[in-house]
């Protein structure tokens, strides 16, 4: 085992900073290492992630949800009082469960259909930006990004309006508990979250099988359910209603997070995209590229298998790096420049790739255009505050800075009306 292997410790140092950088002598001399640390099998390049994506009969995705780090006694109990009872959605489920659900289910995420959230999205951001635009300074984390994706998230669910609050604040429970490494009275208080957000998203879902006119993806999930009540049981509707807002959420605010400091780290780019909107479906793809919020995921070897050249046991743990192979030199020549003008970004695999491939890209798509397309329309001015050090929840799979301080002179507002 080399040295580097060895010390690998995606909690603390280089990798929480920026993990392709961290990676990038593991992708050139050890592409594929064990980690002590962690107990998995580290994968890196590009086409080893895409190998490991594309057999998901040896390469099971059951841990994907998993506690990276295992939970105490008194953890577990505060879950069972709740009856918490995780099981199979389609992140963590295997074939032919998992095919048969996301057939049955995918009609909402379809991009036509997402589309007719635009105007929402943008109504619900421009809210968030009239609050501070004339400020001149804004944390874009606390003042929008941080709550608008998991509105989003709430109506694209079918979420009740007057429930949209108390879903917002048990959604944010749940990063730290599955990838990060609390400590036990972390893992204490945020068990009695997710217990308590369990509770209470059974009976959410029992009330929206009282409104049959709710619209959204688990009023259609439920009316699924009414046809095929052997394919779509309660415990499923339960789960995939806090796995959602899980993903929409806090995927996004990552994303979108990440795409403003790159872009503002990058002045010409923004300059670009401000004045030439035409530019922003390549942006957003370079950005998901240079700096995505999904870095990894992580699967179970269902038998002995080679990846990489590398011989890994069945019944082995697998973290497959995606921020890693979204900078392999073989893939994205001059992988650690920002391009905007990229012909091969969207090749990214930030949204996965086979059977897994992310269900709600469109939408984190939509989303980041709505976002960036307002704020360079109203802020093209807008510059990141120097001097600020970017802090990260520690976590081996989730990443998007908890702070993003940036100013602008108000008076140069292009928008006469956003002037002070």
């Amino acid at each position: 085992m080399s040295r580097g292997a060895a010390a690998f410790d995606p909690f603390v140092g280089e990798y929480q900073a920026d993990p392709a950088i961290a990676l990038a002598e593991a992708r050139e001399i050890e592409p594929v290492f064990y980690s002590p640390v962690l107990d998995y099998w580290v994968v890196t390049r590009y086409e080893d992630v895409k190998q490991v994506f594309r057999d998901p009969a040896r390469f099971s995705a059951a841990i994907a949800l998993e506690q990276i780090t295992p939970i105490g006694e008194e953890a577990i109990e505060i879950l069972d009082a709740a009856d918490f009872a995780p099981g199979p959605t389609i992140v963590n489920e295997d074939e032919p469960g998992h095919s048969a659900h996301r057939r049955a289910i995918f009609m909402p995420f379809e991009q036509d259909e997402v589309a007719k959230l635009e105007s929402r999205i943008r109504s619900v951001v421009t809210t968030y930006i009239d609050r501070f635009i004339s400020r001149g300074e804004a944390d874009l984390i606390d003042d929008m990004i941080y709550e608008v994706p998991c509105i989003i998230a709430l109506i694209f669910l079918g979420v009740p309006d007057e429930d949209i609050e108390t879903c917002r604040q048990f959604g944010m429970q749940q990063t730290l508990f599955t990838w990060g490494r609390p400590d036990p009275s972390e893992q204490n208080r945020v068990a009695q979250g997710m217990a308590d957000f369990w509770t209470f998203a059974g009976g959410l879902v029992d009330k929206l099988k009282d409104s049959p006119d709710a619209e959204g993806w688990i009023p259609y999930a439920i009316q699924v359910q009414r046809e095929q009540p052997e394919l779509i049981s309660d415990n499923y509707l339960q789960n995939i209603m806090m796995s959602g807002i899980l993903a929409a959420h806090e995927t996004t605010t990552n994303a979108t997070a990440n795409a403003l400091r790159t872009l503002l780290e990058h002045p010409d780019s923004w300059r670009r995209l401000a004045e030439d909107p035409s530019l922003m479906a390549q942006t957003i793809e370079e950005c998901l590229r240079f700096s995505g919020s999904v870095v990894a995921w992580r699967r179970l070897t269902t038998e002995d298998v080679a990846v990489g050249g590398v011989e890994i046991p069945a019944g082995s743990r697998l973290l497959i790096v995606t921020a890693s192979a979204n900078r392999d030199p073989d893939v994205f020549e001059n992988p650690d420049v920002f391009d905007i003008d990229r012909g091969n970004a969207r090749r990214h695999l930030t949204f996965g790739v086979g059977i897994h491939t992310c269900m709600g890209a469109s939408l984190a798509r939509l989303e980041m255009k709505v976002f960036l397309g307002e704020l360079s329309r109203r802020l093209p001015h807008m510059q990141l505050q120097s001097g600020q050090e970017y802090s990260y929840l520690p976590n081996t799979s989730f990443r998007g800075p908890e702070h993003l301080l940036v100013s602008w002179d108000p008076a140069l507002n292009p928008v006469v009306e956003d002037r002070p």
